[in-house]
């Protein structure tokens, strides 16, 4: 049996944190359509199996009836294939949802809070989904495979041995309890970022389609194929725009226009977008506003500025001013050797807006 396993596509993404630029979020709607469409099209021409979806198809707040007719189409372009949807918490089989409302095809199975078997003549796919936006008990722990002969497969959407309160929120599963439980392959979903190892039998693909700058590298699908419980997987990208950071260190730096050169100066390439980090100690106040108006490079879509303002406060605590005073009061906080690194970080902070505050 050939499978593809793919999960956390986002359909129509509203994407309003990336860029200020006003068309990005349509470009990236476009491209996760053509990008589904990819792998509808690697599923006819390999002729797969199953496919198995696990969980953020869509987003439930914003996905329109046409793009859910969309996807639907596709998935009439592989009869043969079975689809198999486990919903996650941003695409939940609500009431109200498009897993609930719409008329999927026939080739199309979506799984709800009751974990469920389908059996197939030498392989049982199990499945859950979620029901809600949130999920702190699936259940899965109390289940128990029927048919250990047979190939079992499990398709989900959670976080693997999930730790902080937020975490447990999204459906944890222990890792130990999953291998425990002797399915032949676990299909996850919701971490965008791929865990892809040939010797797992527990995997997360990855987005398919990069979302942020917080998703950086390849993205893609996982094709795997079981035969006598004999699993073999690799991970085939999807080429698709991609996410870059640059980092630039303004220490040297001595204006404005000087550092609008140095951006203006860094090689792109069409496919990415580029987010441009700002580093090192500044000699000059910086607009992240006014360098937007005035960068050449349109792959160039967000600047971050962490630099921090250049003082001396040996010099400064000298001075017979109440900045004087200010630094002196500050240099004194900063010599305890009981101080962590969090508040060191709010005192340099306060160094800023103080200075600033101050000239």
């Amino acid at each position: 049996m050939k499978f593809v396993h793919i999960a956390d596509i986002h359909m129509d993404s509203p994407f309003v944190n990336l860029s200020d630029r006003e068309t990005l979020g349509d470009l990236k709607r476009l491209e996760q359509r053509k990008k589904l469409k990819e792998v509808i099209e690697y599923i006819k021409e390999n002729e797969i199996d199953m496919l198995f979806i696990a969980g953020d198809l869509y987003e439930q707040q914003y996905i329109k009836q046409t793009t859910i007719e969309y996807i639907n189409n596709l998935f009439k372009e592989i009869p043969e294939t079975q689809i198999y949807i486990a919903p996650g918490n941003h695409d939940p089989y609500l009431k109200n949802s498009y897993y609930s409302k719409y008329k999927w095809n026939e080739n199309v199975k979506i799984f709800n809070s009751k974990i469920e078997k389908i059996e197939q003549d030498e392989i049982d796919i199990y499945g859950y989904g979620f029901e809600d936006f949130y999920c702190t008990e699936c259940g899965i722990e109390n289940l128990k495979i029927e048919n250990p002969e047979k190939e079992n497969i499990l398709i989900m959407h959670g976080t693997l041995d999930g730790a902080n309160i937020e975490e447990k929120q999204y459906n944890s599963i222990s890792t130990k309890m999953l291998d425990e439980k002797g399915f032949d392959y676990v299909a996850l979903g919701h971490i965008h970022k791929t865990n892809f190892n040939k010797e797992s039998k527990i995997i997360y693909p990855g987005s398919l389609v990069s979302l942020g700058f917080d998703e950086l590298g390849q993205h893609g699908m996982v094709v795997g194929e079981i035969k006598n419980k004999k699993l073999n997987i690799e991970f085939v990208p999807i080429k698709s725009s991609e996410f870059v950071e640059k980092r630039i260190d303004v220490t040297e730096i001595i204006s404005k226009e000087e550092l609008i050169e140095k951006i203006n100066s860094i090689k792109t390439q069409p496919n990415e977008y580029v987010k441009i980090i700002l580093e090192g100690k500044r000699n000059f106040e910086i607009n992240t506003y006014e360098l937007y108006k005035l960068i050449q490079e349109p792959q160039i879509i967000k600047i971050k500025n962490k630099t921090k303002i250049n003082y001396n406060l040996d010099e400064i605590e000298n001075e017979t001013t109440l900045k004087g005073l200010f630094a002196k009061e500050i240099k004194q906080k900063l010599e305890d050797e009981n101080l962590t690194n969090e508040q060191k970080e709010i005192l340099e902070k306060a160094i800023e807006i103080g200075f600033e505050a101050l000239n």
